[in-house]
C-alpha cells in the first residue's frame, strides 16, 4: 500500500525528555510523520492539568527530529490571534527546515477556555472563528502584506517576516463536522485530519469532503487526507493508554493480529487515506511501537 505512516504525541503525564527520546525512536524507525496537540489540560476530560504546552513542544520536536514532517493536531483558533500563531510557525519552520505542517481546529475541551477565562462559544461560533483563522494565517504566510476584516479578528496592512522556508507551509483542519468543518476543509486547507473512527465512517467523511471540494470547483486530489488510529495489540494496552476513552475510541484502533490490523489499514487506504498517525499518549507503549514497526508496517507496506 502507497501510504504514509505518523505518531501523534500527546503532551499529558510525559516530560520534554521523555517526548525527546520517543520522538528520535520514532523518526528511526521509518516513521514519516510526528505531531503533538493543542492542549492546557490533558486531554481525556478528567480535569488532569498536567499537560505540556504545545508551541513549545513542536519547537522541541522539531528540534529533535531532523527528517519527519513536524505537525500539530490541532492547534485551537480560541487560544491564540492568528498573528500570533502565523509568526510562530514561520519561525519554527526555519526551526524545522521545511518540515512543518500547521494543524487547525475550533477547539472543543470547554474546560480549558472556562478556567483560563476565554470565550468558548457555541460551535457555530467556533468554527465562524476558525474559518477566519485560517484565512488570517494563510494571507500572513504568503502574502507580503495582508488585510482582513471579520467577526473576530482583522488586519491592517499586516506583515510576517520573515516568511517560513516552504513557500506554501501546508495547512491542515481537524474535525469531522460534515456541513461546515469539512466544507471549511475543501475551500481553505491543504490537509485534513479526523481521529478515532472507523474505516467505513472515514470513507463517508471523506466523500463528503471530496463532494464539498467539487462544489467549490476544487480538486479533492489538492488536501492531503489522514486519520488518527489508536495502537494497541491487546484490549488491557487499549485501556492503559486511554482510560475511560477507550470505548470511544475503539472504533479506530489498530488491534488484534497483525492481519487484523493489516486489513483496517487497508481499508481506511481504500478510501482514499494518505498518512495513517498512530495516536499515542503516557504512558507511551514502547514495546508495542517496536513490535508495529518491525511485524505491522512492513506487512501493510507489502499488501
Amino acid at each position: 500500500m502507497d501510504v504514509k505512516f505518523g505518531v501523534h504525541t500527546g503532551l499529558q503525564n510525559t516530560s520534554i525528555a521523555e517526548l525527546q527520546g520517543l520522538w528520535r525512536r520514532i523518526e528511526d524507525l521509518g516513521f514519516d510523520w510526528i505531531s503533538i496537540w493543542d492542549h492546557f489540560y490533558a486531554a481525556d476530560a478528567t480535569g488532569n492539568p498536567h499537560c505540556l504546552e504545545a508551541v513549545a513542544s513542536h519547537a522541541a520536536l522539531a528540534a529533535a527530529t531532523s527528517r519527519v514532517q513536524c505537525g500539530s493536531l490541532v492547534y485551537s483558533a480560541g487560544y491564540r490571534h492568528p498573528a500570533v500563531l502565523a509568526n510562530t510557525m514561520a519561525t519554527l519552520d526555519q526551526l524545522a527546515n521545511g518540515r512543518v505542517v500547521l494543524g487547525l481546529g475550533g477547539g472543543w475541551l470547554q474546560q480549558e477556555y472556562d478556567v483560563y477565562g476565554l470565550p468558548y462559544g457555541t460551535a457555530g461560533e467556533r468554527l465562524r472563528k476558525l474559518e477566519e483563522y485560517i484565512q488570517c494565517v494563510r494571507a500572513l504566510l504568503t502574502e507580503e502584506r495582508s488585510s482582513f476584516s471579520g467577526e473576530y479578528f482583522s488586519l491592517h496592512d499586516a506583515m510576517c517576516e520573515p516568511k517560513p522556508q516552504q513557500a506554501r507551509l501546508p495547512i491542515w483542519v481537524g474535525g469531522g463536522g460534515e456541513k461546515v468543518t469539512l466544507r471549511i476543509c475543501a475551500q481553505h486547507a491543504d490537509g485534513w485530519n479526523v481521529p478515532f473512527v472507523a474505516p467505513d465512517a472515514w470513507a463517508h467523511k471523506a466523500a463528503v469532503l471530496d463532494a464539498h471540494c467539487e462544489r467549490l470547483g476544487r480538486n479533492p486530489a489538492e488536501i492531503t487526507k489522514s486519520v488518527n488510529v489508536g495502537m494497541a495489540f491487546t484490549d488491557a494496552e487499549l485501556v492503559e493508554q486511554f482510560g475511560a476513552m477507550a470505548n470511544y475510541v475503539r472504533p479506530g484502533v489498530f488491534t488484534g493480529s497483525v492481519q487484523e490490523m493489516v486489513d483496517k489499514a487497508a481499508a481506511y487506504c481504500t478510501a482514499g487515506a494518505e498518512y495513517l498517525i498512530l495516536a499515542m499518549r503516557a504512558p507511551f507503549d514502547r514495546d508495542g511501537l517496536e513490535r508495529f514497526a518491525a511485524e505491522v508496517l512492513p506487512a501493510i507496506r507489502a499488501a
